[in-house]
């Protein structure tokens, strides 16, 4: 059965990528990863506000202000709210990738244009096999127009694009006015892969302690829906690899996904519940369901369910809703 795939330019002998999280924290689970069959890992994304603050010496006026007034406490990230500092992280990339000889991935997490971009070239030369752009931002200023994030997207996936040569993957939020026009502009600006999506982490309100209550809620199968939705609509329309984060539990959601256009799907909550040999229950229950409905291999399905096997996508979306919402019965 071959479950190969290329995703980056890399050939990954199957899709399954453990994404982004604690796990990659220690190198322990990060050999465990690679026993269990991992094709690739994502390590945890440095911010760019761990960046500035170091270079600006920021901390030292945020510890002088932070408590000056009772609604101020913990607004701002304190030195021990990350895993790793600047530093640690491109040490601790170094001797990941001596650990392991899969490909290892670093991650950028950021919102605007700016020197940080910098710690792209930086972690290339520590050895990271390709870098995952993780482009997160809320606009919360109505002077802010989608039109000028955009822009500020594009302008950080193109100075990135300059700095390193190893590829470049942007993990997109949801939340564009028009995602295939971005993901568009994105693959014209040289990005190597697109990654849908980010989650969405809502804070909740404490209203005895009146207080932002922060919670963090794995995710199940349920959310891989959206993912399939624009990932169907992005296939075969550009350039870059497309991979899935979000949703990805079981072989049945990683066939959905390459129907859908998928190169490569990210576990993460998964891994986080069931530990890392998930992986390996994942690619046996995948050959299974593979032999039992006579596919040869992954290639032969990928983007067989993309929206360009249908003459008009946006007349198929609106029938779709149209649809649904008529058929829905009490």
């Amino acid at each position: 059965m071959d479950l190969s795939t290329q995703y980056l330019g890399f050939t990954l002998p199957h899709p399954l990528i453990a994404g982004a999280s604690p796990l990659a924290d220690d190198l322990d689970n990060v050999k465990r990863l690679e026993d269990a069959g991992a094709s690739a890992l994502v390590l945890r994304s440095l911010f760019e506000e761990q960046i500035t603050n170091e270079q600006m010496a920021e901390h030292f006026h945020l510890d002088a202000h932070a408590e000056s007034f009772a609604e101020a406490t913990s607004y701002f990230p304190g030195p021990d709210a990350f895993a790793l500092g600047t530093d640690q992280y491109l040490e601790h990339l170094r001797r990941v990738k001596e650990a392991v000889r899969i490909p290892v991935m670093a991650s950028l997490n950021g919102t605007t244009p700016g020197g940080w971009l910098e710690y792209a070239r930086l972690m290339a030369q520590a050895g990271a096999d390709a870098l995952e752009l993780n482009i997160y931002r809320i606009a919360t200023d109505p002077e802010t127009t989608s039109g000028d994030i955009e822009r500020q997207t594009i302008d950080i996936v193109r100075q990135v694009k300059q700095a390193v040569t190893i590829p470049v993957a942007v993990k997109l939020s949801p939340f564009f006015t028009s995602i295939a026009h971005v993901a568009r502009e994105i693959d014209r600006a040289g990005a190597d892969g697109l990654i849908l999506f980010n989650r969405f982490y809502q804070p909740d309100i404490d209203t005895e302690e009146l207080a932002v209550s922060r919670t963090l809620h794995l995710s199940d199968s349920s959310e891989l829906l959206l993912r399939l939705h624009w990932m169907a609509i992005l296939s075969g329309r550009i350039r870059a690899s497309l991979a899935v984060t979000g949703g990805v539990h079981t072989a049945l959601d990683v066939v959905k996904a390459t129907m859908a256009g998928a190169h490569a799907t990210q576990m993460v909550s998964a891994l986080l519940a069931h530990g890392p040999f998930r992986i390996r229950t994942v690619l046996d229950d995948l050959v299974a369901w593979l032999q039992e409905h006579d596919w040869n291999s992954l290639s032969d399905m990928r983007g067989n369910m993309n929206l360009l096997k249908v003459p008009d996508p946006d007349a198929y979306e609106r029938a779709n809703y149209m649809l649904m919402l008529q058929g829905w019965r009490v």
